[in-house]
């Protein structure tokens, strides 16, 4: 079975909650950049891959590089003003209240610096099908992004550069091509969730990295690092397990058989989104998990400002 078509496998459940997902690479030419995102009077109701906190505003990102912005909890919410890539955008991060990066097809990489109102492109490869799905800023210098076949860049100066990072094969393997599906951090050690059940651990910020098998073979779509430093990683068919020593060892947790779409800590909590609008919480370092709210698929969430969490899903915030 091909790295490719197991990525397409494990990303399908996700892709049919979002069915408005589409990558627009295809309708362009194969080396030219992306058109900019255009105004989209349905922009607030478009599927949403992914959230975060830039100060008190939440920026969410997701198809036809729609980026909406919330400064009330999502209470009320509007579109970027400018976004200069059209195609759907996979995760962001920010490394402060005004500094923000955001990843997707044709390999894009857009930066902010004005807490997502304006976004301006750093790096695109439309002539490579290889979507990135995952980024990670430590501060506003030091970042890191992954995707499909073990795709991995890094930047030291703020994005103003990229440079592409060699993983080597995991052991068994002729080749790295793991599907790389979430950056998280816990301390100064970074760790990537990636497909068969892998994860990536690197203690020296990304200058090497070694494999951890977790004893599942699921693909592991997020993961997240508690308060205690405890790991915790989750994805397809709800597989979620948990670590308690940076990853040597693995037990996997009951968290009911709908896929995770994003883990997140926030203070003591631990937090998990689910394919089966299912909100999940645990208070005791991911031991034990309850279902905090139902709705329709959740695709993504973030941390609201007066506690709980704010749910995105294929129409935009989930009431």
């Amino acid at each position: 079975m091909t790295s490719k078509y197991t990525w397409r496998r494990a990303a399908g459940a996700l892709a049919a909650a979002l069915a408005a997902v589409t990558s627009l690479a295809a309708a362009q030419s194969p080396a030219a950049p992306p058109a900019p995102a255009r105004p989209d009077p349905y922009a607030l109701h478009a599927g949403m891959l992914d959230a975060q906190r830039a100060g008190q505003r939440v920026v969410a990102v997701g198809e036809r590089g729609v980026i909406v912005l919330s400064d009330d909890d999502g209470a009320t919410v509007r579109q970027a003003r400018a976004v200069a890539a059209d195609l759907a955008l996979t995760a962001v991060s920010f490394a402060d209240a005004r500094n923000g990066w955001a990843v997707g097809h044709g390999g894009v990489i857009v930066h902010t610096a004005d807490g997502g109102e304006h976004w301006t492109l750093q790096r695109s490869d439309t002539a490579s099908d290889q979507p990135l799905l995952t980024v990670y800023f430590r501060d506003a210098q030091h970042g890191w992004a992954g995707g499909l076949w073990s795709l991995l860049l890094a930047t030291s100066d703020g994005g103003k550069t990229w440079n592409r990072i060699t993983l080597a094969p995991p052991e068994g393997s002729k080749k790295a091509d793991l599907n790389l599906l979430k950056i998280f951090a816990s301390g100064r050690d970074l760790y990537i969730a990636a497909e068969r059940g892998m994860v990536l651990h690197s203690p020296d910020d990304g200058a090497s990295w070694q494999y951890l098998a977790t004893g599942s073979k699921a693909s592991l779509w997020s993961g997240a690092a508690s308060a205690k430093g405890t790991l915790v990683v989750g994805g397809l068919g709800g597989k979620l397990l948990r670590s308690s020593d940076g990853g040597a060892h693995w037990a996997p947790v009951d968290a009911g058989s709908a896929s995770l779409t994003q883990l997140r800590a926030d203070g003591q909590d631990l937090w998990a989104g689910a394919l089966d609008g299912r909100l999940l919480r645990s208070t005791d370092d991911g031991l034990h998990w309850s279902a905090a709210a139902s709705g329709e698929p959740v695709t993504a969430i973030v941390a609201r400002t007066g506690g709980g969490m704010l749910r995105y899903g294929k129409s935009g915030v989930v009431k």
